[in-house]
């Protein structure tokens, strides 16, 4: 695909792209000829990679670890001069006994995710924001676990722990950023079989993914923070 002279051309930054959603949301953008720059943890074959072969000029790939904040420069400084229309990050992780109390995980289990899903996902928020338009949009990947008033049967703690933390941070960026015309969505997907949504998740990621994507879209140009559903509803902080 080329770019046309008279085409705007759209450009996405998926940070966690490698597989499952990420990758999913990836394939998404293609489809409507975004150019999408994707972040790997590792080097290696990934899916994200076939699809930067079939589309060499919509898809490139940049190596990320967002629990370390020097890679998280690095890319930044990488990717100085690029203007992007949104910023996601999809990063994510849960603990490896969802079945366990908050009491009963270890302190390492609780610092490998909070590090990942809280406070990663903020650095990079943070590190990477210059790099989306002043009128972009910056969204992250939480969940309806992070919902503390939907919260009436319990279970995944450490999980829930981590996205309700997240969408408190988010809740604070957009308090310092108020005067912007930046969208921020925190999106909460469904649950969606995928490695960390397991298999008796009762949504797939091709049902899920399109309409995801459409609403995230939908947000471009209406500022302020929202945690919404993949159809757009408000979901109960």
């Amino acid at each position: 695909m080329t770019e046309s002279l008279n085409q705007q051309i759209h450009r996405v930054l998926l940070a966690g792209a490698s597989r499952g959603l990420g990758h999913a949301m990836a394939a998404e953008f293609v489809k409507k000829n975004w150019k999408v720059v994707g972040t790997v943890r590792e080097n290696g074959r990934t899916e994200l990679t076939d699809l930067a072969n079939s589309y060499p000029d919509l898809v490139t790939i940049e190596r990320l670890d967002i629990t370390d904040p020097d890679q998280i420069a690095a890319l930044r400084d990488r990717l100085y001069g690029r203007a992007f229309d949104i910023l996601f990050v999809n990063a994510g992780t849960a603990n490896r006994n969802q079945g366990e109390t908050i009491a009963e995980t270890s302190t390492e289990e609780f610092v490998r995710v909070m590090l990942t899903n809280t406070l990663g996902v903020m650095r990079t928020v943070e590190g990477l924001q210059d790099l989306v338009r002043p009128a972009g949009l910056i969204g992250v990947m939480s969940s309806g676990q992070g919902s503390i008033a939907n919260n009436e049967k319990g279970g995944h703690e450490v999980y829930r722990g981590s996205k309700a933390a997240l969408n408190q941070y988010m809740r604070s960026y957009a308090a310092r950023h108020a005067d912007g015309a930046r969208a921020l969505v925190l999106m909460a997907p469904g649950w969606i079989r995928t490695d960390l949504g397991g298999t008796e998740a009762p949504l797939s990621i091709e049902e899920t993914i399109p309409e995801l994507v459409e609403t995230l879209l939908a947000q471009q140009g209406t500022s302020g923070l929202r945690f919404i559903d993949r159809h757009g509803k408000t979901v109960r902080w």
